[in-house]
């Protein structure tokens, strides 16, 4: 009898002992991060992987245009609306002048004769050839972006707005909104972005690059290359 009492004591035991083990082989997932927490990190993932860390190629859609344009730090509004040439400061009211660092594009906007439009004068190295039926001052590097269209090269008998000179220096990965564009410098050209009509295009030496709804047109008389919605 004494030993029947050990033999059900002990498998008591080894069911007991079994019994806990089971408990905590079943209750160990909860001390795991909840399914929910583990899947937001992917999330976070996709959001920043968005905004390219390369200035837009060729053919990018505007989506990823405008968001890389609007990751580059703002730049205070207020310090580009004036223009100087030779020590002479112009204040330009709501209007706004920018330079970039490699002085390769200056941009101004003339909301007294084109409504805001931005206009720069980039240093092209193959700016497009002087039309046969053009008569004044022919500046191919000129170039007018109004949202709708880019033009490249026309016909200027002055300096036009560019006469109070170029606007303060826009630094390298820096941004600036004004009115419904926003621009941004980099090393692979000056980028900017349209609200209005969803565009964009590139300014730099290489040449200009369009996005968004821009599609090669025709140029009216007096005007090298267009670009148009």
């Amino acid at each position: 009898m004494r030993i029947a009492r050990l033999i059900a004591a002990s498998v008591l035991v080894a069911g007991c002992s079994h019994s806990v083990g089971g408990d905590a082989e079943q209750t160990s997932p909860s001390l795991t991060v909840p399914p929910s927490t583990t899947r937001a990190a992917p999330s976070t993932t996709q959001r920043t992987s968005t905004t390219p860390a390369r200035p837009p190629g060729e053919g990018a859609p505007i989506g990823e245009v405008v968001a890389w344009v609007e990751a580059g730090r703002p730049a205070d509004p207020g310090s580009y609306h004036s223009a100087t040439r030779d020590g002479d400061t112009t204040q330009l009211g709501e209007d706004v002048a920018f330079t970039t660092p490699s002085n390769k594009a200056s941009c101004m906007t003339d909301s007294k004769y084109s409504e805001g439009a931005l206009a720069c004068l980039v240093s092209l190295t193959d700016p497009p050839p002087q039309p046969s039926d053009v008569y004044g001052q022919w500046k191919g590097n000129w170039i007018d972006y109004d949202g709708m269209s880019v033009q490249i090269g026309s016909v200027h008998g002055d300096p036009g707005r560019f006469t109070a000179g170029h606007g303060s220096e826009l630094g390298y990965g820096q941004s600036l909104a004004f009115g419904d564009y926003r621009c941004r410098s980099d090393q692979a050209g000056l980028v900017c972005v349209n609200y209005a009509h969803q565009s964009a295009a590139r300014f730099s030496d290489a040449g200009v690059e369009v996005f968004g709804c821009l599609q090669p047109a025709t140029a009216p008389p007096q005007v090298g290359e267009v670009f148009s919605c």
